[in-house]
This record gives structure tokens, C-alpha cells and sequence, in this order.
């Protein structure tokens, strides 16, 4: 019988493969001492590595623009630099650096003369647009520092919204004329929503429940009333009011999302038997027109008499520590203010300050 032992000690490894175990193929060298290739070498070999372009160009630098246009202008180099106030090799210095930078040629230079080269005629244009954004741009940037121009959003409760942010804007908008603000009138659990989410600067609204990632500010608070019809029962009594007096009548809550309902809510929950809700409404204006309908009574803040008309209404105060609203001026504690932003808060203060009467007391 033939002998191939040794016909297939001959054969190549890659027809050995077939017949090892792979895994043990990869790990075992070769007989040669050489390391054995992997299929994923052997891939990586064949295929092509990408060719190198040329380096992108870095981008110009605001003074090597201000020396292209003044040279350009002028076509001298020691009048560009008496316009630029720098040296005449200060100025062929940011020239020769632009050059390098964009890989091209600006200016044909000789002892009697300077001009522009073809390629430099046609970034000429480029380059007063490129001046004139970068100018914008410090200007723009100047006027944000200094608070002369921006945007300010800011989320308020609606009765803040309707009584002591007005006030405030009028004091701002005379400091700040160029500046726009953008009002979300929302819930409290809105207003955190919207700070968190980066949707407004700040808001003015109520702490529900600790929060580290807020930044909170007492700024004011108001007290709950009761409004209801000039010929209703509880029009006529005399001194402040309870929720005693208010139970045995049909109530006009807001919705179970709002400051007030949620307040009301746990002050109620004292009195036997609670109370009778009559209708819910989603906002103030809507529970006052209910209540002049006959519907009911309805406790609201005081300054609801801002936020709707108060015709044939009476508003009577109430003794109840409980029915308390603490404002606070609320940002995110991780972000940092913009100065237009912290000068409206300013005009909060000041306006919380001078309006604290039976609407609002400051803190």
C-alpha cells in the first residue's frame, strides 16, 4: 500500500484546516514559527485602505479677515496697517498666514505695487460676508451680556399670569425694550414640567414637593376667598369666612390638577360630610361666570378678580390659615440664567414689593 504520510505532511495549511478543529487551528503556530494568519488578517489585507486627501484649510480668524479686506481696500500694506492700528509686518504676517491656511495665493506683491490676485477678487465677497457675520456675531453677543436684545420665556400660574406679572413686564419692558418675552400661563405641576424640560428660563408657581434639581426663591403669597352672587346668603355675613360657612353650598372647583384645587382639597378633608361640587371648570374666569350664573360659590385666590369680570359678585375673605399659596420664583438648578432672564425676576421682586396689599403679601 502507498505511503502518504508524506504527501500530507506537503499539503498546504489551508487544506489542513478542513480536518483540524478550527479553534485549535487558529491557537496552534505554525510549523514555519511563524504566527498563523487569521481569516479576519487575511480580509484586512485585501482590502484597500482609503487614500488620504489633501488636509482640510483651517478656518480664518477674525484679524486675519479685518487684514485681507483693509489690504484689499486699500491696496497698501502700511495704510491697512495705520487703518488697523498694528504694525506694517504685523499685518503681511496674518496675510501669509491666511495664505498658507487656504492654499492660495491673495495678493501679487511687488516693491511698486499690490494686487489682488484672481483667487483673491473672488473671496473678496466671501470675506466682507464672513466680517460682516463675525461683527454681527460680537454685536449680537455684546447685547445678550448686556442684556439689550433676547428672549426671555417664563411659566406662571394664571392668576400670577393675570395680576403681578403684568406689572412686572411693564417695569422690564421699560429697562429692556428690545427684548421679548414669551408667556406660558400653565398649572404648578406644568410650570415645574416646563423648567425642567428647559422649555422656559423660569417660572413663578408653587414647591409642591422637594426637588433638587430646582432652585426656588420665596417671593409672595395670596389667600384664597370666596366669590360669589351679591344676593347669595354668604354676601351678607359679616366678618371673614370659614369652610363652615361655605359647606352647605354648592361649590365651582378648577380642575384636580390646579394649586388651587389641590389646597382646597386637603383643607376640605376636615369637614364632615365634605363638599357638594357643582361644576369643574378649567379656568378661573370660566368659575367666576358660573358662580354670577347662580351655579354656586367658588374659592379661588384673590387675585381671580384680575382674571375675570366681577360683575354682580362680591368677594369675601376667609379665615383659614390652611387656604395659603406660597409663590415662589423657581429655576433649574443646573442651568445657568441668562442676564435678561435674572433682570425679570428683578422686576418680580420689585413688582411683589410695591403690590402687596389684600391680593398678595411679599416675602
Amino acid at each position: 500500500m502507498a505511503n502518504f504520510s508524506g504527501y500530507r505532511d506537503a499539503l498546504p495549511s489551508v487544506f489542513m484546516c478542513q480536518i483540524r478543529n478550527p479553534i485549535a487551528f487558529r491557537q496552534r503556530p505554525r510549523r514555519d514559527g511563524r504566527e498563523q494568519m487569521t481569516s479576519a488578517d487575511r480580509h484586512s489585507r485585501l482590502t484597500p485602505k482609503p487614500i488620504p486627501g489633501p488636509p482640510m484649510p483651517h478656518m480664518p480668524n477674525f484679524r486675519q479677515v479685518t487684514a485681507f479686506l483693509s489690504v484689499a481696500r486699500h491696496l497698501h500694506f502700511t495704510i491697512a496697517a495705520q487703518e488697523l492700528r498694528m504694525s506694517q509686518p504685523a499685518v503681511t504676517s496674518q496675510i501669509r498666514l491666511l495664505e498658507n491656511q487656504l492654499d492660495i495665493k491673495l495678493f501679487d506683491r511687488t516693491k511698486r505695487e499690490v494686487v489682488l490676485t484672481a483667487a483673491g477678487r473672488d473671496l473678496l465677497p466671501i470675506m466682507e460676508r464672513l466680517a460682516l457675520n463675525m461683527e454681527e456675531l460680537v454685536a449680537a453677543s455684546g447685547d445678550l451680556a448686556q442684556g439689550r436684545r433676547g428672549l426671555v420665556r417664563v411659566a406662571a400660574l394664571p392668576s400670577v399670569a393675570a395680576s403681578l406679572l403684568p406689572i412686572a413686564l411693564a417695569d422690564f419692558a421699560g429697562r429692556n425694550p428690545n427684548v421679548d418675552v414669551e408667556i406660558a400661563d400653565v398649572v404648578a405641576d406644568e410650570v415645574v414640567d416646563l423648567i425642567k424640560s428647559d422649555q422656559v428660563d423660569f417660572g413663578i408657581g408653587i414647591r409642591l414637593t422637594a426637588d433638587r434639581s430646582l432652585r426656588t426663591e420665596p417671593l409672595m403669597t395670596d389667600r384664597l376667598c370666596v366669590f360669589c352672587r351679591e344676593d347669595h346668603p354668604l354676601a351678607t355675613r359679616t366678618g371673614p369666612l370659614t369652610l363652615h360657612d361655605c359647606a352647605p353650598f354648592p361649590m365651582i372647583v378648577t380642575r384636580r390638577n390646579s394649586s388651587v384645587r389641590s389646597i382646597l382639597a386637603r383643607a376640605t378633608m376636615r369637614l364632615e360630610g365634605g363638599v357638594t361640587i357643582a361644576l369643574e371648570t378649567h379656568y378661573m374666569s370660566t368659575a367666576l361666570g358660573a358662580a354670577r350664573a347662580g351655579l354656586g360659590i367658588t374659592i379661588l385666590p384673590a387675585a381671580a378678580r384680575e382674571a375675570g369680570s366681577m360683575a354682580g359678585l362680591v368677594c369675601r375673605a376667609m379665615n383659614e390659615p390652611d387656604l395659603v399659596r406660597e409663590f415662589s420664583l423657581i429655576s433649574h438648578a443646573n442651568r445657568s440664567l441668562q442676564p435678561i432672564a435674572s433682570d425679570l425676576m428683578s422686576a418680580l421682586r420689585r413688582a411683589a414689593a410695591s403690590e402687596a396689599d389684600d391680593l398678595f403679601q411679599s416675602v
